[in-house]
C-alpha cells in the first residue's frame, strides 16, 4: 500500500474495516463531555439593555457640547463604576461580602464578571471580541452582562451596575457641560478685559495723535496748503505795511522840516539878527548907491517888515498873549499829526502781521510734522485697530459659544440632550450560561471523532496485510497471472427435513481476494 496511490475504494474499505474503532469513541465521548459539564459549578448571566437616546432638541436649535466618542465614553464610565470606591457601597447594601470573604476579592470578582457589549445593527461594524470597529457609526445602545453563581445575585448586581452606569453617564455629561460653560465664562471675562484694555489704548492713541490718524492726511494737506496761502498773503500785507510806513515816515520828516523852518522864521532873536543884517547891508548899499536904487529901496522895505514883526511880537508879549502865542506856534499842524497817526497805525498793523506770521509758521510746522509722521502713526494705529478687531471677534465668538454652552447645559440638566435610558431591565436567568452542556457534548463528539479517526489511521498504517490484486502487484513488483476469489462457507437455513447446505460467496467488503499467484 505504501508503493501505490490509494483510490476512493481503498478509503471506503478502510472505513468499513475500522468503523467500530471510529464509532465507539465518537459515541462515548459526547456522553463523557455531557457528564464532565456537571463537574463545573453553574454560572448565571443577567443582561440589561441600555439605549442611547438622541437629543430631544435638534442640533440646529441647541448645539451639543458633549462630543466625546460614545465607545470611549462607555469605557470611561465603566472604569469609574468598577472602581473600588464605587463598588464598596453596593457590596454593603447587597451584603455580598459574606462568609468571611475578602472585600478586595469580591470587588475583583465583580470587575472580572461584568461585561459591556455594544449593540450594532450592522454586523460588519463588529470587530474582534464584540467591539465596534474604528470609524463605524455610533452604537444605538449596549448590553450590560454580569455573571454570578446564582441567578438572583446576577440580577441584583446587574441592576445596580446598570443604575450606576446611567447615573455616572448623566453626571459626566452634566459635569462636562457645566465645565465647558464655566471655562467659556472665564474666557468671555478675559476676552472682555482684553477688549476694554485695547479700547483704552486705542482711545489714548487717538487723543495723543489727533490729526495724524489714517484719513487725516488729506485734510492735513488741504489745511497746510491753506495756511501757506495765508502766510503768503500775510507776508505781502506785512511788506506793504512796511513800505507804507517808510513812505509816511519820509513825508513826516519833510513836513517836520518845513514846519520847523517856519517856526524859526517867526522867532524874535531871529528877526533881530535879520534886522541887523539888513542894516549892515543898507549901509553898504547907501555907500555905493543913491537912495533911489532898487536894492536900497528893497532893503529898506525888508527892514520895515522885520521891524513890524518885532513890534507885533513885542505888543503880544506886552498884552500877556505871549504864552498862548508860543503854544500856538509850538503845536504841530494837522497834517503832521495825521501822518504820525498813520505811522502808528502802520506800526500796529506790522506788529499784528508779524504775530500772525509767527502763528501761521507755527501752525504750518505742526501740520508739516503731522504729515511727516502720518505713515508711522498710521502703522501703529492699524496695528492697534487690528488687535482691537481681533479681540472683538474673539469676544463675540466666546460670547456665542458661552450662550450655546449655557443652553446645552440647561438642556442636559433638564435631560433634553443625548442621554442613556434603560430599555430592558436586568433579566432573571432561568438557565445557567455556563457550563453549556450541549456545547460540552458537541466538544466530546468532536474529540471522539478525532480520537477514532486517529486510532483508525494508526491501525491502518501498522497493518501490512495484502487484500487486493493492486496490493499484491505493489508488494511483489511482479505482474499478476491469475486471481482466485476468496471462498467462505456459510450455513444455509434448515430446510423442511432439518438439514442444511453450504454455498460460497465473496467477502462483502472486498471485490476480489488474492489466494495465490
Amino acid at each position: 500500500m505504501e508503493n501505490r496511490e490509494l483510490t476512493m475504494d481503498d478509503y471506503l474499505a478502510m472505513f468499513r474495516r475500522r468503523m467500530k474503532v471510529i464509532l465507539i469513541p465518537a459515541l462515548l465521548a459526547p456522553l463523557a463531555g455531557f457528564l464532565v459539564s456537571y463537574v463545573f459549578p453553574a454560572k448565571y448571566t443577567s443582561q440589561s439593555l441600555v439605549l442611547v437616546e438622541a437629543p430631544k432638541i435638534p442640533d440646529v436649535v441647541v448645539q451639543q457640547v458633549f462630543t466625546e466618542d460614545l465607545t470611549q465614553h462607555i469605557t470611561t464610565i465603566q472604569q469609574r463604576v468598577l472602581s473600588p470606591s464605587r463598588l464598596r457601597p453596593m457590596l454593603e447594601r447587597l451584603g455580598l461580602a459574606r462568609g468571611g470573604q475578602n472585600v478586595e476579592d469580591v470587588i475583583n470578582n465583580i470587575q472580572l464578571n461584568m461585561q459591556i457589549q455594544p449593540v450594532v445593527t450592522d454586523l460588519s461594524q463588529v470587530g474582534p471580541g464584540g467591539k465596534r470597529k474604528p470609524g463605524s457609526s455610533p452604537v444605538p445602545g449596549f448590553y450590560v452582562n454580569y455573571t454570578a453563581s446564582s441567578a438572583r445575585e446576577a440580577q441584583q448586581i446587574c441592576t445596580d451596575l446598570t443604575s450606576m452606569l446611567l447615573e455616572e453617564d448623566l453626571k459626566s455629561r452634566q459635569d462636562a457641560s457645566q465645565g465647558t460653560t464655566d471655562f467659556l465664562t472665564k474666557q468671555v471675562a478675559d476676552a472682555k478685559q482684553n477688549l476694554d484694555d485695547l479700547d483704552k489704548k486705542l482711545a489714548a492713541f487717538k487723543n495723543q495723535h489727533m490729526g495724524q490718524l489714517p484719513g487725516d492726511e488729506d485734510s492735513n494737506m488741504k489745511i497746510l496748503m491753506g495756511l501757506n496761502s495765508q502766510l503768503d498773503a500775510n507776508t505781502q500785507n506785512l511788506n506793504r505795511a512796511t513800505q507804507d510806513k517808510s513812505y509816511t515816515e519820509s513825508l513826516l520828516a519833510q513836513q517836520l522840516a518845513a514846519w520847523k523852518t517856519s517856526q524859526s522864521a517867526s522867532n524874535p532873536q531871529t528877526l533881530q539878527q535879520q534886522l541887523s543884517q539888513l542894516q549892515t547891508q543898507l549901509i553898504d548899499l547907501e555907500a555905493r548907491y543913491t537912495e533911489d536904487h532898487p536894492d536900497v529901496i528893497k532893503t529898506k522895505a525888508d527892514m520895515e517888515q522885520v521891524k513890524k514883526k518885532l513890534k507885533e511880537i513885542n505888543d503880544a508879549s506886552a498884552t500877556g498873549g505871549d504864552v498862548a502865542n508860543d503854544k500856538g506856534s509850538g503845536s504841530e499842524p494837522g497834517e503832521i499829526r495825521q501822518l504820525r497817526l498813520q505811522i502808528h497805525q502802520y506800526q500796529d498793523l506790522i506788529a499784528q502781521a508779524t504775530r500772525d506770521q509767527k502763528k501761521l509758521q507755527q501752525e504750518i510746522a505742526v501740520y508739516q510734522s503731522r504729515v511727516a509722521s502720518s505713515p508711522a502713526v498710521e502703522g501703529e494705529y492699524k496695528e492697534l485697530a487690528r488687535d482691537y478687531d481681533n479681540a472683538q471677534k474673539v469676544y463675540q465668538d466666546d460670547l456665542a459659544k458661552q450662550s450655546t454652552s449655557k443652553m446645552a447645559t440647561q438642556a442636559q440638566q433638564q435631560q433634553q440632550g443625548e442621554q442613556m435610558a434603560l430599555l430592558d431591565p436586568a433579566t432573571l436567568p432561568d438557565s445557567p450560561s455556563f457550563p453549556n452542556r450541549l456545547l460540552f457534548a458537541a466538544g466530546g463528539l468532536g474529540s471522539g471523532l478525532v480520537l477514532g479517526l486517529s486510532l483508525a489511521l494508526w491501525m491502518e498504517l501498522r497493518d501490512k496485510s495484502i487484500r487486493t490484486q493492486a496490493d499484491a502487484e505493489a508488494a511483489m513488483d511482479l505482474p499478476m497471472l491469475v486471481a482466485i476469489p476468496w471462498v467462505v462457507e456459510a450455513a444455509a437455513p434448515a430446510n423442511g427435513n432439518g438439514k442444511g447446505h453450504f454455498w460460497s460467496r465473496k467477502k462483502p467488503e472486498e471485490k476480489k481476494e488474492t489466494a495465490g499467484v
